[in-house]
């Protein structure tokens, strides 16, 4: 993952240890693969975290391969690549969209950083700068954007520079907000519990909003 050290103290492992999907061989291919990590945090999204992630070693498997390639995969029949998502069980609750995500984000990183997904931050010399890169990426907005610096900076010892800034709340240490604090099936209730608290303060201040707008 070409990991930029935050201190000197200890070394990254070449290929880190990955919880995200909870199942051995699709967090394998997390830890190895730039572009898998990349293709989970685009399908994390109206699915439940560890069906996002297992999502890109269930692909490599329809595919045949060990690995995902860029290349392969923006060239690949638009329908056929669907077809190849659909199948039960499906790589995501909107299989045929997300199909149409991942060969977008794969011609985007085939074009732009010749299919190598680590090129996305291997040089970024900031964490803002990084920041920028990933929001540039279709399908990637500011918070998933965020999102995944944190995890990078957290769990691929990617950290440029201010990171932890760039990354806003999700950068923050001893955290359980996202996807890049789950270590394990513990952290992963936590960060869950999170999600859910904050659905329903979402869900009392629209309904705080709507009866005072009823009430004028």
């Amino acid at each position: 993952m070409s990991p930029a050290s935050e201190s000197p103290a200890a070394p990254q492992p070449e290929h880190p240890e990955i919880h995200l999907a909870q199942q051995p061989e699709a967090d394998a291919l997390l830890g190895r693969s730039p572009l898998a990590a990349l293709v989970g945090m685009l399908l994390d999204q109206q699915v439940p975290m560890e069906w996002a992630f297992s999502g890109p070693y269930t692909i490599a498997l329809r595919l045949g391969t060990d690995d995902l390639d860029a290349h392969e995969i923006a060239a690949r029949d638009p329908e056929e690549f669907a077809a190849l998502l659909s199948e039960k069980p499906a790589v995501h609750r909107y299989p045929g969209s997300m199909a149409q995500r991942v060969q977008q984000l794969c011609a985007f990183l085939v074009e732009e950083y010749g299919g190598d997904a680590s090129a996305v931050w291997a040089d970024a010399a900031t964490g803002k700068e990084l920041l920028a890169r990933l929001q540039a990426l279709p399908g990637f907005g500011k918070q998933k954007a965020q999102i995944f610096l944190a995890l990078l900076g957290k769990q691929y010892g990617v950290r440029p520079t201010g990171w932890r800034e760039a990354a806003g709340a999700y950068g923050e240490r001893g955290s359980y907000r996202s996807a890049a604090d789950i270590t394990g099936p513990e952290s992963l209730v936590k960060v869950r519990a999170h999600k859910q608290e904050m659905k329903a303060a979402a869900k009392a201040a629209k309904a705080a909003k709507d009866q005072k707008t009823g009430g004028n």
